[in-house]
Formats: C-alpha cells, sequence, structure tokens
C-alpha cells in the first residue's frame, strides 16, 4: 500500500467514528426531549402514551378537585389555553404558588383518563408566565403583544370549566340582550 492510500483509509476510518458517535449522542438526546404542548394542540391530536410532554396553559378557575388516596394528595385540575381544555391527575403536593387562574406547566404523559402529570410548575409571581404558555395565547390569539403584557390572572378567573371545555372565554359567553333605545321625543 502505498503513502496516498493509506492516509485515505485513516481518514476514511475517521469520518466513520465520527459519524458513529455523532449518531450515538443523537440517539440518546431525543429519548431526553421533552417536547410542550397546549391543550388545543392535545385536542387536536394527542401524544403518544409512552411520550413524556410539558402541558402548558392556565388553571381553570374552579376545576380543582383534592382527594386522598391513603396519605398521598391527589389533585385534579382543567388547563386550558383559551381554546381548548385538558384535564390533568397529579399525585403529590402541589406547589405552594399553585392556584386557579395561574399559569402553570405539567410535566407528564397522556393517558386514557386525561394528562397525568408527575411533576406540576407553576408561576414564582404574579408578573412570571412561562414563555410556551405566552407564545400558545398569542397563537390562540387570545394575546396580542402590540397591546400590552400577557393577560393578568384576574383575567381568566372569570373563566369556568364549561366555558373552557367549550373553548370559549366567559366574556364571549352570550350575555342577555341589551333593552332596545327609547324613540327621541321631538
Amino acid at each position: 500500500m502505498t503513502r496516498k492510500t493509506r492516509r485515505l483509509w485513516l481518514v476514511i476510518a475517521c469520518v466513520a467514528c465520527l459519524g458513529a458517535a455523532a449518531a450515538l449522542m443523537l440517539k440518546a438526546f431525543s429519548s431526553d426531549i421533552v417536547f410542550f404542548v397546549t391543550p388545543s394542540q392535545v385536542a387536536a391530536s394527542a401524544p403518544p402514551a409512552d411520550r413524556t410532554v410539558r402541558l402548558g396553559g392556565m388553571v381553570v378557575a374552579g376545576s380543582v378537585k383534592r382527594e386522598k388516596r391513603g396519605e398521598t394528595p391527589i389533585a385534579r385540575f382543567d388547563v386550558t389555553d383559551g381554546q381548548a381544555a385538558v384535564t390533568v391527575r397529579y399525585e403529590g403536593i402541589l406547589p405552594d404558588l399553585f392556584r386557579e387562574g395561574q399559569s402553570v406547566v405539567a410535566v407528564g404523559s397522556m393517558h386514557k383518563d386525561g394528562f397525568v402529570a408527575s411533576e406540576v410548575l407553576a408561576k414564582h409571581d404574579e408578573t412570571y408566565m412561562p414563555k410556551e404558555v405566552a407564545e400558545a395565547l398569542k397563537k390562540s390569539g387570545k394575546w396580542d403583544p402590540r397591546f400590552g403584557p400577557p393577560p393578568s390572572a384576574a383575567s381568566w378567573n372569570s373563566m369556568t370549566v364549561q366555558d373552557a371545555k367549550k373553548g370559549l372565554p366567559a366574556s364571549n359567553a352570550p350575555a342577555t340582550p341589551a333593552p332596545a333605545p327609547a324613540p327621541a321625543g321631538n
């Protein structure tokens, strides 16, 4: 073998080893990636049951139900992005900052009875909203950054469970008709 041929085989072997190492790294990273989904995305096409995802949105007012199984607290609540709502089940102690009408991110997977969370993350102050939740609100048309900061928790507190299941905010619910104006006198 000539010197050029040996050098060529060495370069080919190095490229093959580098390619194999890159493929192994990508395979290892792909199993650790956790995607963010919104309730409307889950309603459109639910992720597979074996896939861990982060579900983000606002906790629907009046939807939190707490119970105990033995010594383990169990919480069920609805998370909405203003268009759809998903029921979340969580076994464990909820964060101190967990409130109805506040933004939340639940890490877990879809099951036949809803979303089962292994971890619930709540906001840390009244101005914080996870980036993904803010983007979901923008995408759903519930917030336009040109007109100020994201909606406050107080504006979401008026949303009821029925409105979230229908995908309508409480402000869009049909109201009683206004009385007709009286005719002007001459």
